[in-house]
């Protein structure tokens, strides 16, 4: 997901300026690059994996104090490039399974001997 990150920089002049977007610009991962605010001492950069403790460091080595005012994802553009929904199907009748009931494979046999005898040796 793109991100934008708003990075508030000491700009004071117009060099200061153009080292702080050279050195933005460097990023991998970029975007665009942009300065705002009343005083142009905001920094917003756009950007898919963009990390912006490692610009915040570099920018304060090289240009001044700098501190980071927001990091937000992009939702907007986000969206703009995924297709629409699909709309669900409509449901489907379902039917229940069908259970079979096999005649048991083991049977009881019962043997009815016509003359019972006592004596068991015979």
């Amino acid at each position: 997901m793109p991100k934008k990150i708003v990075i508030q920089v000491q700009l004071k002049c117009d060099k200061c300026r153009t080292k702080a977007l050279k050195i933005a610009a460097g990023t991998d991962g970029l975007n665009s690059v942009a300065i705002q605010g009343a005083d142009k001492n905001e920094l917003v950069v756009t950007g898919d994996g963009i990390d912006s403790v490692a610009l915040t460091c570099i920018l304060r080595k090289r240009v001044g104090y700098a501190t980071i005012i927001s990091v937000q994802e992009e939702k907007a553009q986000a969206k703009a490039d995924q297709p629409p929904p699909k709309k669900p199907d409509p449901p489907t009748e379902i039917i229940p399974p069908i259970w079979y009931c096999y005649p048991p494979t083991c049977q009881e046999l019962v043997v009815c001997d016509p003359n019972p005898n006592p004596c068991s040796i015979m």
